[in-house]
């Protein structure tokens, strides 16, 4: 039997692969199980539906995304608190935010539920002629049942850091494992068999959801041997508004990425119609798999930076720092080698009925491709900031490469390039995301007290 690895370890680069390969894969298989849906729907619904779905998925995502933020925040606190010793303080803190961040998610299901078909309607408006009353309507059914059960997928989001946190994220992998399973067979069932379309989709989604919400409250709470549980919590108000903050820059990430998707489909509605929407859909898809890759890696390695930085020991960020840039540019490279050899199967897989988006598809994720080389950066550096418990530059980082870059870049390069700037409008995001983390690194070195160096031991 392999040895338990401890946050307190000196992590060599097989320890790191060790500790982080259950969180890539609870992100991959997530990930792997919202392609399934999207499988489904083209193949087994249609375009308008596909291009439905792909309009008012960002919109989940935007609430959902409460979840990611009182996780990754929350995590880095308890994280912080573990490394000083304080057991019984991480303990009550985690309780706490995990009470309070499933009270947020169900007042925010109530919330938006009637906000879907105006939000649909609006999207659509900005160009109707490339638009269809099929499209918005399949938003709208899609969108309310998943906006309705969104608390579900915020709590899913939130237990993801913690796993690796409590030194058990192989367990985590099991929940998601499980909860794919389950989203996939009822893709078949309600999709495939029974004829129930984003109906069904929506359904799917939410029982997977509602295991990998559920599964993990439960082994928190009653599992014994846990390092962190849930139990009486501290009612410290505090503990909320750090975790808020140190967790904002994945809040912003999520939101600032939901709305680019959103200005995205509006430049792509209004120069190639519902082709372009759904062609921007299949990309994301392959998106989904290679940055979930980045996230779980940064998720995973996270705790081991926020312990660290607990207990003062700054030999060790400096080796997970200069380790995990290593790891990352050989990654991204793989990735966008991938992505390119295999763009056209891969579109082919949501577009074998339709040759123009399948011609689209493949062309657009080819250039779209070489982002892979420089978004992991990005990923990992906000991720960085956060376990240092510096929620602003965190911030400041997902917020820049998101909302301000890549918008930025959609509505300017497509003047200068015509429609293949809007694929290429990534690639300068990316690039400039990536240099402006890598100085927030090498400006606060000192601060933090890390070093610059590979360490290769």
């Amino acid at each position: 039997m392999r040895e338990k690895i401890h946050l307190y370890d000196h992590f060599t680069f097989k320890k790191i692969f060790r500790f982080v390969i259950s969180p890539i894969l609870m992100m991959l298989f997530t990930s792997i199980y919202w392609i399934v849906d999207g499988f489904f729907i083209s193949n087994y619904v249609g375009a308008s539906a596909f291009a439905g779905v792909n309009l008012i998925f960002p919109v989940v995502m935007i609430v959902a995304c409460v979840g990611f933020m009182f996780g990754a925040g929350g995590a880095a606190l308890v994280g912080k608190k573990l490394g000083q010793g304080d057991k019984e303080g991480a303990n009550k803190t985690f309780s706490f935010v995990t009470y309070s961040t499933l009270v947020i998610g169900i007042i925010l299901s109530l919330a938006f539920v009637f906000l879907v078909r105006p939000i649909a309607i609006g999207f659509a408006s900005i160009n109707s002629i490339q638009t269809s009353e099929e499209m918005i309507n399949n938003a709208t059914i899609y969108g309310q049942i998943m906006i309705g059960g969104v608390f579900l997928y915020v709590m899913q989001g939130y237990f993801h850091a913690f796993f690796s946190t409590n030194e058990t994220s192989f367990v985590g992998f099991q929940f998601t494992l499980v909860s794919g399973l389950t989203n996939m067979l009822f893709d078949f069932l309600l999709i495939g068999v029974f004829k129930l379309g984003v109906v069904g989709a929506a359904i799917a989604s939410l029982s997977g959801m509602l295991i990998s919400a559920v599964g993990p409250f439960l082994f928190f709470r009653f599992a014994k041997g846990n390092l962190i549980r849930l139990g009486t919590p501290s009612w410290n108000y505090k503990d909320i508004l750090k975790s808020m903050t140190n967790g904002s820059s994945e809040f912003v990430a999520n939101v600032s990425g939901s709305i680019v998707t959103i200005v995205f489909n509006i430049q792509l509605l209004k120069y190639l119609g519902e082709n372009g929407v759904s062609a921007y859909g299949i990309i994301a898809y392959v998106c989904f798999v290679f940055f979930s890759i980045f996230i779980g890696y940064s998720v995973g390695i996270a705790p081991v930076v926020a312990y660290n930085y607990g207990s003062g020991n700054k030999d060790e960020i400096t080796s997970i720092l200069g380790k995990s840039f290593l790891i990352i540019l050989i990654a991204g490279t793989i990735m966008t080698s991938l992505s390119i050899a295999l763009a056209w199967p891969l579109t082919y897989i949501f577009a074998n009925d339709y040759p123009d988006l399948l011609e689209l598809g493949t062309r657009a994720m080819r250039i779209y491709s070489v982002c892979y080389m420089l978004a992991g950066f990005s990923m990992f550096g906000s991720a960085f900031f956060t376990a240092l418990n510096n929620g602003l530059i965190s911030a400041l980082i997902s917020f820049c490469r998101t909302l301000i870059f890549q918008t930025s870049f959609v509505f300017v390069l497509p003047l200068l390039m015509g429609v293949d700037g809007i694929w290429v409008s990534i690639i300068f995001a990316e690039f400039f995301a990536m240099i402006m983390t890598i100085s927030f690194i090498f400006f606060k070195r000192k601060k933090y007290g890390y070093k610059l160096k590979l360490v290769l031991k």
